[in-house]
Formats: structure tokens, C-alpha cells, sequence
């Protein structure tokens, strides 16, 4: 029987005590999450503006493909991953198999929809209501991007927070194509996954505390930047 009490204890001291095994496992996993977030946003905001302000033949039916992919099972996205970089894998030459390289285009594909999504509701909404007063003055579509993504970009950081939020909490995928390989793709899901089956509840629990911190943290700014848009 472990001492829940004690467990606990040592958890907030390895915290406070910035124990380097547990600084390196945090450190990685914000590397690897905030890098696929960025990659994310730099396709999914100029995708989801397009979406959200171009009428086309077949907008509606890449609007449905991305909305299935946001459920998409992180296992799968993980084992199709894992056969496109392994050695004998169409993409095997370029070595990325068990990298955080690899992590970081897993999270990087599973968290890409959401965000698309978001950008695409929040654009669309906007360009519906000043759609008619474009026209009157006669601009072209095209120019009517900067004032949208402006008066959007309150809903545009949820939609960055939502993936970050996504990503930090990703275990399936990344585990698949990280290895969970210590010092090197070891990152804080697949850690508490792989301390709590070892019994080290210590370090399993901290890592835990640092997640819900992350969450509560992108909860609350989510709420403010909510709350900033209806003033």
C-alpha cells in the first residue's frame, strides 16, 4: 500500500526542488507541444480564413472531412506515423522514427482541425455580418481579410489555446512514434503513463500537478480572452 499523503508530499518537493529528471521531461514537452502549436497555426489560420470567407464547389466537403478529423483517434494518427517513418516506410530515409521530430508532426496533424474549425466558425461568423456593408462598398474579398482576422483575433488565441491544450494532454500518438525513449522523447503523458505501471507514483503525481496547472492555466486564459471579447 503506497502512503497517498507521502506521495504527495514528495511530489510537491521534487516541484519546488526543480529535480532535473522532471524539469527535462517538462521542458521537452512544452518544446514539442508549442512547436507543433506554431506549425499548426501557420496552416490552420490562413485554411480556416479561406474556409470561412470563400464560397467554392467543394468547400462544404472539405469543411466535412475536417470536422471528422478533429475526432480522430490519436492511435491511428500514431501508427500511420509510425509505417510512413519506419525504415521500410515511403519516408523512412529521412530517420524521424522515435525523434521528438516525429511527436511533433503527430500532435502537430491531430491538433491542425481544431484549429482550422475554430478559425473557419469565428471568420465565417464575422463575414456574415459585415458581408453586406463589403459589398456596398464594393471590396474585394481578398481585402476584407485584415479587418476579420483583426476583430477575430480574441477567437483566433482560443482556437491557438484549445490545440495547445490539445496537444499538452496527447499521449496515444506520441507514444507510438516517440518511444517514450528517456532523454530524448520521454515527455509528461508518456512518462506518467510508464511511472505509474513501475509503481514511481512520486514522479507520476508530479508531472500529473504540472499537467493540471497547464490546463487550469489555458482554461482561465481562455475565459479571460472570452470575457475581453464581450466587453
Amino acid at each position: 500500500m503506497h502512503d497517498d499523503q507521502g506521495i504527495l508530499t514528495t511530489a510537491i518537493q521534487l516541484i519546488f526542488t526543480l529535480e532535473p529528471e522532471l524539469v527535462e521531461i517538462v521542458l521537452l514537452s512544452l518544446k514539442v507541444s508549442i512547436t507543433a502549436v506554431i506549425m499548426a497555426t501557420l496552416i490552420s489560420i490562413p485554411l480556416g480564413t479561406l474556409l470561412g470567407t470563400y464560397r467554392f464547389r467543394s468547400r462544404d466537403f472539405i469543411t466535412g472531412i475536417i470536422n471528422a478529423l478533429m475526432g480522430l483517434p490519436p492511435v491511428v494518427v500514431g501508427l500511420a506515423f509510425y509505417l510512413l517513418l519506419s525504415r521500410s516506410g515511403p519516408l523512412g530515409n529521412l530517420e524521424l522514427l522515435f525523434t521528438s521530430s516525429a511527436m511533433i508532426l503527430a500532435q502537430c496533424i491531430l491538433i491542425t482541425p481544431i484549429i482550422i474549425s475554430l478559425t473557419q466558425q469565428s471568420i465565417e461568423d464575422l463575414f456574415k455580418q459585415h458581408e453586406l456593408q463589403f459589398k456596398a462598398l464594393g471590396a474585394p474579398t481578398l481585402l476584407t481579410l485584415r479587418p476579420l482576422l483583426r476583430d477575430a483575433r480574441t477567437s483566433l488565441f482560443t482556437a491557438v489555446l484549445a490545440g495547445f491544450g490539445r496537444a499538452s494532454a496527447e499521449v496515444g500518438a506520441v507514444l507510438i512514434v516517440g518511444g517514450n525513449i528517456n532523454h530524448l522523447t520521454r515527455v509528461m503523458t508518456t512518462t506518467i503513463a510508464l511511472e505509474t505501471s513501475k509503481g514511481n507514483l512520486e514522479l507520476a503525481m508530479a508531472l500529473g500537478i504540472i499537467l493540471l496547472i497547464i490546463s487550469f492555466t489555458i482554461t482561465s486564459l481562455m475565459i479571460v480572452v472570452r470575457k475581453t471579447q464581450s466587453v
